[in-house]
């Protein structure tokens, strides 16, 4: 078990505040053609970074965020280029992980539901090569930080140059990650949780973010209020 740093996006958010349950609905990806005339920019925002929070391995594959033996698992199901995912991770999540992760009371495993095109798939194998380093955790709020900006899929902006740029902000072993990206070392790791979201969760309710709170599903980006009632339930 390793202790590491998890990022905390920084949101130019005070627009940005989710009003009721809003969901992506799993379904055929949209597809939208970048302008040949507006080459990406591989531009960070700025980031801070946090208190520690163990990140351990699971035996399925998966990256749990707090304590293992915590009375609430919450199970996230989500992918890098939902815009609702994005307001869910930096917004509601933080105050989960504040509330709840920090002091023993819930665990968090995040799982790839990557359907809405190629880069969201591009996006979960680099978050996996990161978990490879310790820092599944942080990558992982790197991205859902530069989509909150970005706001749009399938735009073209998920490349592997701005994965790499994240390695550098994060610190990381770029020649180990290089390797780990280019052999798709978690492809297969990346299609089950896909597959898995489709078992786990009603079939009418497919959708990014989805949540089982101890099993209890949760749909959408809700507010924390909702979260905290449910998680609440279960450690009474």
């Amino acid at each position: 078990m390793k202790d590491n740093n998890f990022l905390a996006g920084t949101i130019l958010a005070a627009a940005l505040i989710v009003a009721g349950s809003l969901i992506y609905v799993f379904g055929p990806a949209r597809t939208t053609s970048p302008s040949p005339d507006e080459p990406a920019a591989i531009t960070l925002p700025p980031f801070e970074i946090s208190l520690p929070y163990s990140q351990t391995p699971t035996p399925g594959g998966d990256i749990l965020l707090g304590d293992p033996n915590a009375p609430v698992e919450i199970v996230v199901y989500s992918d890098y280029q939902c815009p609702y995912c994005a307001r869910f991770a930096l917004q509601t999540e933080s105050q989960i992980r504040e509330n709840y992760v920090a002091s023993g009371k819930a665990k968090m495993i995040y799982k790839d539901l990557a359907f809405l095109g190629q880069e969201s798939v591009d996006a979960a194998l680099a978050s996996n090569c990161a978990a490879d380093q310790g820092k599944f955790w942080e990558y992982h709020d790197a991205l859902f930080t530069i989509e909150l900006i970005d706001g749009k899929e399938n735009n073209g902006n998920l490349t592997k140059e701005l994965f790499m740029a994240i390695t550098n902000k994060l610190e990381l072993d770029k020649s180990a990650f290089q390797d780990c990206y280019d052999s798709k070392k978690y492809a297969g790791e990346v299609e089950t949780d896909t597959a898995e979201a489709q078992t786990d969760l009603p079939p009418e309710r497919v959708s990014t973010p989805s949540f089982l709170i101890n099993g209890e599903l949760v749909s959408g980006a809700q507010p924390y209020a909702n979260f905290a009632a449910v998680i609440d339930k279960f450690l009474k």
